[in-house]
């Protein structure tokens, strides 16, 4: 299974980037695309996720209004628009895929980096005050 983030860059605060999260087939029925992101001396965290069969999303509460995640289930790529952004969110942020996270747990272990098996190599986003 491999991963491929894109559209990291560059922004001034308040303007918005969307990243995008390609990824080879899947073997398993059901799964969660995770978003985390990690700044320097900083614990990885879990930004936002999104499920294959429901599309139930969800956010960190930092985000939560300001950045939205979305699937292409036909292209196999998952989006996370982030608008009105914030020197706080500049990180490398990554997508991962848990085949595990799914079900009726999801709500809780969405966030956490355990539960996900494939990882992408990360994207820069870096936003200037």
């Amino acid at each position: 299974v491999q991963l491929v983030e894109s559209g990291g860059g560059l922004v001034q605060a308040g303007g918005s980037l969307r990243l995008s999260c390609a990824f080879s087939e899947i073997p398993s029925d059901d799964y969660a695309i995770g978003w985390f992101r990690q700044a320097p001396e900083k614990e990885r965290e879990g930004v936002s996720a999104i499920t294959r069969l429901e599309g139930a999303t969800y956010y960190t509460d930092s985000v939560a209004g300001r950045f939205t995640i979305s699937r292409d289930n036909a292209k196999n790529t998952v989006y996370l628009q982030m608008n009105s952004l914030k020197p706080e969110d500049t990180a490398v942020y990554y997508c991962a895929c848990g085949p595990r996270v799914s079900g009726y747990n999801v709500g809780t272990t969405w966030r956490v980096a355990e539960e996900y098996d494939y990882w992408g190599q990360g994207t820069q986003v870096t936003v200037s005050s």
